[in-house]
């Protein structure tokens, strides 16, 4: 028989483009030496499950969309409220979920120790690691689990094999980068393999109604490695963040088909896996024996989350000729631009001091409701006069020195309230409607106000 012909293309390993012919410079990403050429075609595939069902498979029709179903499908618990809370409830069935985050951060570790306390039949197949490896990390984690199995596995033909006789209610993919299929010939982690065994996958979760999770490698810029398509092609694209000098570790959702993207979920890295942080401001806001100056207490939101954080400033003199301007999970030029603002309307003389700032328990903040926190505390610093401890504040500063007022309001009050701040310094331009509150709301409406109070 005469063999079949192999097909090549050319990707580009930034943006998936695809070019008949080797050039220097992507079109698409303007990224140079980027494109490669990769085999496409192999004979011809079969469906991942045996011909005869592909064959006898019905034909789609169209439906007018009243005579759609439209009852939702009910949504597997996973047990895990933060991963819930970020799915949108739940893990919806025939779904695809891709989780990306830094070497380290702690991806293998979350879903596995979801995997461990799930009461479904749950298959974790690792490209990446032994089965002995895995089994040491799970007796860490929940020694005792009756409805997970592991599989080392890379080739997606053999996955589909013991997927066909286990019959799991969700697969666990570790990583999608180290797939490969026999239908196409480059090496696993390439732009063609990945979409390829992307593809397999999502006509598997689709055909069975059984979620598919997916672990994904990233690039050193922080973006999914792979071609851009492959985020299109899943259903859910989870973010798991963090530093991993910390112990604190965000869950995030960057797309979300069936749910809302601006929800988050918080844990704490500990040796015995991951801890859900049910209430993160209290973890935020770091106990002290007394009151320090240069501390104040911003309500933020993370998504629709409200958070309680503490900022730290610094203002010492200048020991060189240029003072220093630092920010640690803060804007440094923003820094800048309300060191402006209170030199020019309140009167401060900061330009020849050096400033830090510094935004407690690792994490990054760009609210700018966060702003007249950031003020507060810096006037303490400056001043040596610590602010009271039941103080927070919750409002942006413009370049005039007027205090703008932020976005649901009323959610941050309500937070402070819940932990038991006794005032709350907004902008008088908010709309506020609630009533009979503990919490005291102090209504300003310029830098100029604030200094009143503090100083």
């Amino acid at each position: 028989m005469a063999k079949a012909k192999v097909k090549t293309t050319f990707f580009c390993q930034s943006c998936g483009s695809q070019y008949s012919k080797w050039q220097g410079q992507c079109t698409a990403c303007k990224q140079w030496n980027t494109i490669v050429e990769e085999v496409i075609q192999k004979p011809e595939k079969n469906d991942w499950k045996s011909p005869s069902i592909s064959a006898s498979k019905r034909v789609a029709k169209p439906l007018r969309i009243k005579e759609i179903d439209g009852s939702a499908d009910a949504r597997l618990n996973m047990l895990d409220t933060e991963f819930n809370r970020v799915l949108g409830g739940g893990m919806v069935p025939g779904s695809l979920t891709l989780l990306g985050g830094e070497p380290g951060i702690g991806k293998s570790t979350l879903l596995l120790q979801i995997a461990l306390k799930l009461p479904y039949k749950t298959l974790y197949v690792s490209g990446e690691e032994s089965q002995k490896q895995i089994k040491m990390r799970a007796e860490r984690i929940q020694p005792n689990s009756e409805n997970c199995y592991i599989l080392t596995e890379t080739k997606t033909q053999n996955i589909f094999k013991q997927i066909e006789a286990l019959e799991p209610d969700i697969v666990v993919v570790d990583s999608i980068q180290t797939l490969h299929s026999d239908y196409i010939e480059s090496s696993a982690g390439s732009i063609s393999q990945i979409k390829e065994c992307t593809t397999e996958l999502i006509k598997f979760a689709k055909e069975t109604t059984t979620p598919v999770l997916l672990i994904g490698h990233i690039t050193k810029d922080g973006n999914i490695a792979g071609p851009k398509i492959l985020e299109h092609m899943v259903d859910t694209v989870l973010q798991f963040e963090g530093d991993r000098n910390h112990v604190f570790r965000i869950l995030r959702a960057n797309k979300n088909r069936f749910g809302s993207t601006n929800e988050l979920g918080i844990y704490e890295m500990q040796g015995s896996g991951l801890r859900e942080v049910s209430n993160p401001s209290e973890v935020l806001i770091s106990e002290k024996d007394g009151e320090l100056s240069g501390n104040a207490i911003a309500a933020t939101l993370e998504g629709m989350r409200p958070l309680m954080i503490e900022v730290q400033a610094l203002v010492s003199t200048a020991v060189y000729g240029t003072p220093q301007r630092s920010a640690t999970g803060f804007n440094a030029k923003r820094l800048n631009m309300l060191l402006a603002v209170l030199e020019k309307r309140a009167g401060f003389k900061l330009g020849a001091k050096d400033v830090f700032l510094n935004i407690t328990g690792g994490i990054s903040v760009d609210d700018p409701a966060i702003d007249l926190a950031v003020v507060a505390s810096i006037l303490s610093s400056n001043e040596d006069e610590a602010l009271q401890s039941d103080y927070c504040f919750a409002a942006e500063v413009g370049l005039s020195g007027e205090v703008r007022p932020v976005q649901r309001v009323e959610q941050r009050i309500l937070e402070a309230e819940k932990l038991g701040f006794s005032t709350i310094f907004v902008s008088k331009y908010n709309k506020i409607s609630l009533k009979n509150t503990q919490i005291k709301i102090q209504l300003i409406s310029k830098v100029e106000d604030l200094v009143g109070f503090l100083v």
